[in-house]
Order: C-alpha cells, then sequence, then structure tokens
C-alpha cells in the first residue's frame, strides 16, 4: 500500500423513503446485522461500523487512509479529534451498556476483547497483503 489509502470500497446507493433518522435501537439492530452477516466481505463490514458507530458519512469513509488517524503508531491531529468527538458522542451510550458489570467480568472482557481485536488485525492485514 504506497499511498497508504485503504482499497477502493463500492457501497450501493439504497435510495430510502423514510426521511427520519434512525433512533438507537435501529442503530444497534443494524451494527448487530452487520456484524452477524458472513456473507458480506469483511470491507463492507467495517465501512458500515463505521457508519453506524461514529456517524461518518461514506464519502469520507472511501477517501480515508491510515495517516488518517495513525502515523508511525501515534495518533495524528485528526485522529486525536475523531477520537474526542467519537468519545464524547459515545460515552453516555457507553456508560450505560458497561454500567453496573463486575470488576472481575470486565476484565475478563478486557481480555477477550484484545484477542478478537488481535484476530480481526490479522485478517484485515491478510485482506491487504
Amino acid at each position: 500500500m504506497d499511498t497508504r489509502r485503504l482499497p477502493w470500497l463500492t457501497i450501493p446507493n439504497r435510495p430510502t423513503t423514510n426521511p427520519d433518522p434512525t433512533g438507537q435501537p435501529q442503530h444497534i439492530a443494524a451494527l448487530q446485522r452487520v456484524l452477524a452477516d458472513d456473507s458480506t466481505s469483511p470491507r463492507v463490514r467495517v465501512a458500515a461500523c463505521l457508519v453506524l458507530l461514529f456517524a461518518q458519512p461514506v464519502s469520507r469513509i472511501v477517501r480515508m487512509t491510515t495517516d488518517d488517524v495513525v502515523h508511525d503508531g501515534q495518533h495524528t491531529d485528526a485522529g486525536r479529534e475523531l477520537l474526542a468527538a467519537t468519545g464524547a458522542e459515545t460515552a453516555p451510550i457507553s456508560a450505560r451498556i458497561w454500567g453496573g458489570i463486575p470488576a472481575e467480568d470486565l476484565t475478563a472482557v478486557g481480555r477477550v476483547l484484545t484477542l478478537v481485536t488481535e484476530r480481526a488485525n490479522a485478517e484485515l492485514a491478510a485482506l491487504t497483503a
């Protein structure tokens, strides 16, 4: 990846007759469908997660490069801004999701998420190799 740009991603246009934005339950249901759909390519699933979790427009996602978030192992200014903005927007939801879970359960979740992240990174690396 000489240009450090992600491979081209084509997302079909699906017009809707419903101009109303979706609420949190609809977002969660859509995210669950995206994560569980093994018939869709991982690139499309990652793009869908960016749209659903971080409200990133598709036009922004297809222009993203790895330097937009991380450069030489460090977050860029844009990456720090993105993390701050998404963190502020998702903090109330995260508090509702993770609140009240015993510390020992959170520790176990941390180990599982670390393992899943390592496996996901390996899969993504294999796709771009």
